[in-house]
């Protein structure tokens, strides 16, 4: 049963299983499962467990075993992380404290128990450094995680900087822009107020807008944020929200009004108040418990291969000795 198990006409049928899964899940579709992915590599797993056990090719050269059990190792840890895993996307704005209930785009696997709820963190002010021609270069994001004795641990972010805590990485992403700050204050009722994300900026720099209803009204409210930031195609650029300035632009029914940050204005059953500008940033978040163990699997693994290569050209002459003898008489 194992030979059979072992048999290369398994492997190529656990390859394009393995195939078909990875070209389903491009992407991170959400309704495609991740048992496309793990089913084919338990059954790799499971040929090259048998390949190693019959194999003496493989179990009577200590450097190729060695090489084997890791690159089994491995395969077992990709379909573990595929079942623990967590993938997702959260917007945070200035002065924001991370909120595991605002996660979006959430996907996990079945078998995820992460300390998300343990995650604990506030989003400052963030620099992205573009050349000219809106090339984006390095995103600075601040953030700041709080000590044991009560105070904060300044921490610098970007999309090769990850922030890592309970084993959960947040990567800085392209998805960024600023945010309105406004309170509605109703003719009866407590006031509310929240902020409106634009689209991203710069890549929607043409298209600033937004809408919202205020409950119990029915009417819906359209924003529009005219920016001044500095931004210039032509030249090196630096987008910053401390010199940043916004006029808000507000429309509800036949009325339109522009407004700076501190004005109020009267619409229909209550008044709106632009408070201030503020920023907000997109992260990615991502969980994966096997990605230490799968880099110190693959150093014993390529030590393995070495290992099986050195012996080998060691046990073959590397010069012929009839060729040396037959140097040696003439001379």
């Amino acid at each position: 049963m194992l030979r059979r198990l072992a048999s290369l006409k398994f492997t190529l049928v656990g390859m394009i299983l393995l195939a078909g899964g990875a070209m389903l899940s491009y992407g991170n579709p959400v309704d495609v499962s991740v048992w496309v992915l793990v089913v084919p590599l338990a059954l790799l797993a499971l040929n090259l467990f048998a390949a190693i056990v019959t194999n003496p090719r493989i179990n009577r050269q200590p450097g190729l075993l060695v090489f084997h059990v890791c690159l089994l190792a491995t395969v077992l840890l990709a379909g573990v992380g595929r079942l623990t895993h967590l993938d997702g996307h959260i917007e945070l704005a200035e002065n924001q404290a991370f909120n595991k209930d605002e996660l979006l785009d959430v996907q996990k696997g079945p078998w995820h128990r992460g300390n998300l709820d343990k995650v604990h963190f506030i989003q400052g002010r963030y620099t992205v450094d573009y050349a000219p021609g809106l090339k984006r270069g390095l995103t600075h994001s601040q953030v700041f995680v709080p000590r044991p004795d009560g105070t904060l641990e300044e921490r610098d972010v970007g999309d090769d900087r990850p922030l890592i805590l309970q084993r959960y990485r947040f990567y800085t992403t392209f998805n960024k822009g600023f945010a309105p700050i406004l309170t509605w204050i109703p003719a009866q009722g407590a006031p509310i107020t929240g902020r409106i994300n634009m689209p991203s900026y710069p890549l929607f720099e043409y298209k600033q807008d937004n809408r919202w209803t205020p409950p119990g009204t029915g009417e819906v409210i359209k924003f529009w944020l005219q920016l001044k930031t500095g931004l210039n195609l032509d030249e090196a650029w630096v987008l910053d929200g401390r010199n940043a300035s916004a006029t808000l632009v507000v429309t509800a029914g036949d009325k339109r009004v522009e407004m700076q940050p501190g004005e109020e204005v009267q619409l229909g059953p209550g008044r709106l108040r632009f408070e201030s500008l503020t920023t907000w940033m997109g992260y990615r978040v991502f969980y994966d418990p096997t990605l230490q163990w799968l880099f110190w699997v693959s150093i014993a693994g390529v030590l393995g291969l070495t290992h099986f290569f050195w012996t080998k050209l060691n046990l073959a002459p590397w010069v012929d000795e009839a060729d040396t003898a037959a140097r040696g008489s003439k001379a």
